[in-house]
Formats: C-alpha cells, sequence, structure tokens
C-alpha cells in the first residue's frame, strides 16, 4: 500500500515522477477548496515534499496531524516553523551539502559579473558601439576585500574561492573560522565597512530580515557591491534600489528578490546590476542529486531507516 504524501507546490518533473510512482501524492496546488481537501485527507498525509523557497506554512503543518516528515528540497527553511517541528516530532529534511558548489560559484560569478560590467559589455559589444566608441573600464576583483556575512557551508565555500584570488577575507559569523588569516569582524556595520565585495549567505529567518538597509549600504560606500546569494528578505529592497539609484555603492549581483518571480519593477531599470532568476543551485547535475536526495529521504524514512539529511 503506497503512502500519502502532500506536495506543496510543483517540483522538478523527474522527482515528481518518482514520487508518483511510489507514493499516493496529493498536490496541494492543485486544489480548488483547500478545507475540503485536508477535512477529507490531511488525517492520512505522513510526509510533505516541498521547495526551500515555498516552506510550509504554520497553519497548514497544524491541519497535519499524522504528518511525520518534510522533505524539502533545498537547504532553506525560513518558511518552516522548525520550532513547531521539532515540539510535535515532525522530522525536517533538506538536500545538505549538495547546492553548496553551485551557489559559492555563482556567488563569484556575480562579483566578477558587476566588477568586471560582463553584461553591459556584452550589450555593448552586440550594439556595434565598440565600432564607435572603446568600452568602458571595470573594476578589479584580485586582491579587494570581500566580506561575507554567515560562514557556513556556502559562506565558507565562497570565502575559499576568493582566497584563490588573493582577496582579504573577513566574515561575520558565531563561531570562529579555524583559518587565520581570515578577520573575524563583530557586527554586519563593521563587516561592510572593511568591504568592497558584501555578499549575504545568511537564513532567509526572521532574525535576518532586511539586516542589509541604507546604513548598511552607506557603510559599503560608492566603491562597494553587495552580493546576495541568501534570501531577498535579508535585504531592504527599496534602500537598497535607492542606494543603487543615487551611486551610494556602485553595484549588486542579486539572484534572490522578496517578491519572486514578481520582483519590484524598478530592478530592471538600474544598469549597475547583475540580476538572476534565483538559479544558483540551478545545474542539471546538482537539481538531479538534488531530487535524488529527497527521494531517498522519504523512502529511508517510510522504510523505518530514518531520514539521511535532517536539519540539525
Amino acid at each position: 500500500m503506497k503512502q500519502d504524501i502532500l506536495i506543496i507546490q510543483p517540483l522538478m518533473p523527474e522527482l515528481s515522477e518518482v514520487l508518483h510512482q511510489h507514493y499516493h501524492c496529493h498536490r496541494l496546488y492543485e486544489q480548488t477548496d483547500v478545507a475540503a481537501f485536508l477535512q477529507a485527507h490531511a488525517g492520512k498525509i505522513k510526509a510533505v515534499a516541498t521547495r526551500g523557497d515555498v516552506g510550509l506554512a504554520a497553519d497548514l503543518m497544524a491541519a497535519l496531524p499524522a504528518l511525520e516528515l518534510i522533505a524539502v528540497f533545498g537547504v532553506g527553511t525560513d518558511g518552516i516553523d522548525l520550532s513547531a517541528a521539532r515540539d510535535r516530532g515532525i522530522t525536517v529534511t533538506i538536500t545538505s551539502g549538495i547546492l553548496t558548489d553551485d551557489v559559492a560559484d555563482l556567488a563569484l560569478a556575480l562579483m566578477l559579473g558587476v566588477s568586471r560590467q560582463i553584461v553591459a559589455q556584452d550589450a555593448f559589444l552586440r550594439s556595434g558601439a565598440w565600432q564607435e566608441r572603446p568600452p568602458q573600464l571595470g573594476y578589479k576583483l584580485c586582491g579587494k576585500r570581500v566580506g561575507i556575512m554567515g560562514l557556513g557551508k556556502i559562506g565558507a565555500a565562497i570565502a575559499r574561492r576568493c582566497a584563490g584570488f588573493d582577496m582579504q577575507i573577513g566574515y561575520c559569523n558565531s563561531r570562529q573560522s579555524e583559518e587565520p588569516a581570515w578577520q573575524r569582524f563583530g557586527d554586519l556595520h563593521q563587516l561592510a565597512q572593511f568591504s568592497d565585495f558584501l555578499v549575504l549567505a545568511v537564513p532567509g529567518d526572521a532574525r535576518n530580515r532586511k539586516m542589509v538597509d541604507a546604513e548598511i549600504l552607506s557603510a559599503l560606500g560608492e566603491e562597494g557591491i553587495l552580493i546576495n546569494v541568501a534570501r531577498g528578505a535579508v535585504v531592504n529592497e527599496d534602500d537598497l534600489i535607492e542606494a543603487l539609484q543615487n551611486q551610494v555603492i556602485r553595484g549588486a549581483g542579486l539572484d534572490v528578490f522578496e517578491n519572486e518571480p514578481a520582483i519590484d519593477a524598478r530592478f530592471a531599470g538600474l544598469t549597475n546590476t547583475v540580476l538572476m532568476p534565483h538559479i544558483a543551485s540551478a545545474t542539471v547535475e546538482t537539481r538531479q542529486a538534488m531530487a535524488q536526495n529527497v527521494a531517498d529521504n522519504l523512502a529511508g524514512w517510510f522504510a523505518g531507516k530514518g531520514a539521511i539529511t535532517p536539519v540539525e
């Protein structure tokens, strides 16, 4: 007999196919009357499959009395009340470690993209303007100072890549790094003052909401570049747009936004940015591995072997 699981929002097709083969899948995103659906099926659902950018709403979790496992396609848990899950004995799993390298790679790509004006230079060449005037000069990455807010697995991977560019590395984190050459700062303001590039790699939970505001951007300064591969909610977007419009900072490379995919229309008019549609982990290899991890967590759980990558 197949176990009942609830899929909150569409997953990648390969993962969806596997789940439908092995489980009785209920697709919440197709329900027109959620209350009626829950009344009919909530008591049978033992597991939820969701995405890191979607999570599981607190009221929906509370409405699933048989829930045992929340399997997240991603590493973000800001959309899940972990405390409530622990209190109920619900295990939450993430695709831990799988997407670290891809996110770190994109952070470096954004750093280079903004500092070397790669998007603008590409448009300049394609327009034919090179025949009329020389291209504008970009700015170096090598030897500059990078400040990394959050030195977890992703932040540390970014730092190691920056070390390969002979950059000076600073960071803010609750724990001291074992790397003696990396300089630890007491708060984000101090880190921003240090940085030529300020890279955000923190969880998007309530404690970090809008932590980058006008004050932090002013501390980063007119030669500074902001890179966000964390969550859009950690930045005050009104303050950031104003800072970019008025050259308070040099530029920004952003993979995440507060209201995805309906982002603030003002971003499209900024020429000192490189904007990505939340694709830091979007490589074929990594997405396949993430899908396998979700499937393995569910299979292990229902086989009585436990979850493979539970949230610690």
